[in-house]
């Protein structure tokens, strides 16, 4: 099970495309609700969630992303929820997944030090002891991040990758028509 956070703020394509690049590689995906079943992302779109945050469960789960805008980043982090899953993850060794604002929230609980990471330009301070690289996307151990909305799909797919592998994740790249 992947989990997907949504907060109030959030960045659209950069929770959407991943979710539809996972669930076109047979992962089975869940959006959750941070206070509400109804989440207005930072451009106004309103979207219903697949479940609440009373609905989640420990039970065969792969990774969480967190999707960056703001003020989705900060309303992420400031979840007791989310920063509950962030904990379990980390501790059973599944992906936790981060892109554009959201790397922050993992910086600022010192999880990437020493690990190769992006963010949207000028949260790297923010990174706390993190190699920064110049790429879309990046993983390094059990943490994946992305540069922001354009890097979407990028990160979705390396997201694929990871948990389904290059087979097929190539497969949903091509088509996708993703170059």
């Amino acid at each position: 099970m992947v989990y997907v956070f949504l907060a109030n703020g959030f960045e659209e394509t950069e929770a959407i495309a991943p979710i539809d690049i996972l669930r076109r590689s047979g992962v089975e995906v869940k959006t959750v609700g941070i206070g509400s079943n109804l989440i207005t992302s930072s451009h106004k779109i309103t979207v219903t969630t697949d479940i609440s945050e009373d609905e989640l469960t420990e039970k065969n789960l792969e990774a969480v992303i967190l999707p960056g805008g703001m003020p989705g980043t900060l309303n992420l982090e400031a979840s007791a929820t989310v920063q509950k899953y962030i904990d379990i993850a980390v501790k059973k060794g599944c992906y936790v997944c981060a892109i554009c604002a959201a790397p922050s929230i993992l910086g600022h609980k010192n999880l990437l030090n020493g690990k190769k990471a992006v963010c949207f330009p000028g949260f790297e301070k923010d990174l706390e002891g993190a190699v920064i690289e110049n790429l879309p996307a990046v993983a390094d151990g059990q943490f994946i991040t992305g540069k922001g909305a354009g890097a979407a799909l990028e990160f979705g797919l390396l997201i694929s990758e990871k948990l389904c592998g290059k087979e097929v994740s190539q497969k949903v790249r091509k088509s996708m028509q993703c170059q």
